[in-house]
């Protein structure tokens, strides 16, 4: 992403926060630390916004189905404070002291104030999608947006309840697995190319294909971060060898281990232990390896990465034009992650 269309998206982000008296400013200071705008003294920083993948997807959707992304930006900025509000919560649902290499939001604040901050920046993403009236986005359009956007977060609480459920649960298969990160996961992906073609007042049939893309770009992106948080190279991913097994984190591989290893009640031991030491991190690569848990992953990370190929080849654009870029742009996203590395 250009820095300058991530500097557009941040703006936009910006200017939802309301000036306000000095006895209310720390409710919205730390939901901007929580984004990095500032530091744990609340004092402004300066800080690396990341990819900001969902609300460059956005852009990119709307452009592709022959909008002005301009139109779209608060829109854009809505789909990233939506994320980053999911993870403040994440953050206390799963009891997470660090995010990125700094302190949570709750973690230095509480919980009380961690999750009434995150109700905040809940409502500053839908205040922040009102704002395509001023873009010029028709009201109607706006409406659509709106009813859309609150079906897509219904689902990502869907998928945090089947997330939360499975926790100490050996027995799930990898069709509930894959159930539950289509919802926690790859909706917002999804609802991001979706709504950005929405905007564009593109076609019932551009839309969908746009979803359908985002969907299984998202499903492929969380697949692959399984596979590397087992098999990832630490000088590439920043995390320790097999991170996610020493989590005991139940990702694909691992749920995939259980339901077809003859060693699963090994596994499902090893993960019901105390502690996960080197040799018990050992014992379950084994375990994976065994029954090529790893090739699994993979080929399910390829056959989503072809849907996604295959829901963009739908989209008709014209050469030469905006539409054309942002398609090709699509397509150079979703080919990156392809046994990326970190």
């Amino acid at each position: 992403m250009q820095p300058d269309t991530r500097g557009a998206i941040q703006a936009a982000m910006r200017a939802v926060f309301p000036s306000v008296e000095a006895r209310l400013a720390r409710f919205y200071q730390m939901q901007e630390y929580h984004l990095g705008w500032r530091d744990e003294h609340l004092a402004l920083t300066e800080s690396d916004p990341g990819k900001l993948i969902r609300p460059h997807l956005v852009l990119l959707a709307c452009q592709a189905a022959g909008g002005d992304p301009a139109q779209a930006l608060p829109l854009a900025a809505g789909i990233q404070l939506l994320h980053d509000f999911t993870l403040i919560h994440d953050d206390i649902e799963d009891d997470s002291a660090t995010r990125r290499g700094r302190p949570t939001l709750w973690s230095l604040w509480g919980l009380a104030q961690g999750i009434n901050a995150g109700d905040g920046m809940f409502v500053l993403a839908h205040l922040a999608i009102h704002g395509l009236t001023a873009t010029g986005v028709p009201p109607e359009r706006v409406l659509a947006v709106l009813h859309r956007f609150d079906e897509v977060i219904l689902q990502i609480c869907e998928g945090q309840f089947l997330d939360l459920s499975f926790e100490g649960d050996l027995s799930i298969d990898p069709e509930a697995y894959l159930m539950m990160i289509a919802r926690k996961t790859a909706i917002l992906v999804a609802g991001a190319c979706e709504l950005g073609a929405i905007v564009a007042g593109a076609s019932p049939i551009t839309v969908t294909a746009l979803r359908d893309f985002g969907r299984s770009v998202g499903l492929a992106f969380q697949i692959e971060d399984d596979i590397l948080g087992i098999w990832g190279a630490p000088e590439l991913t920043g995390k320790p060898p097999a991170a996610d097994l020493v989590r005991k984190k139940v990702s694909l591989p691992v749920v995939y281990a259980l339901a077809h290893s003859p060693h699963r009640d090994e596994l499902a031991r090893i993960y019901r232990g105390a502690t996960m030491d080197d040799a018990a991190v050992a014992q379950a690569l084994a375990i994976l390896d065994g029954v090529d848990a790893r090739a699994f992953c993979a080929a399910q990370a390829r056959e989503h990465h072809a849907a996604a190929f295959a829901s963009l080849d739908q989209i008709k654009t014209v050469a030469g034009t905006p539409a054309e870029a942002a398609h090709a742009h699509l397509r150079a996203l979703a080919e990156g992650l392809i046994g990326r590395q970190a």
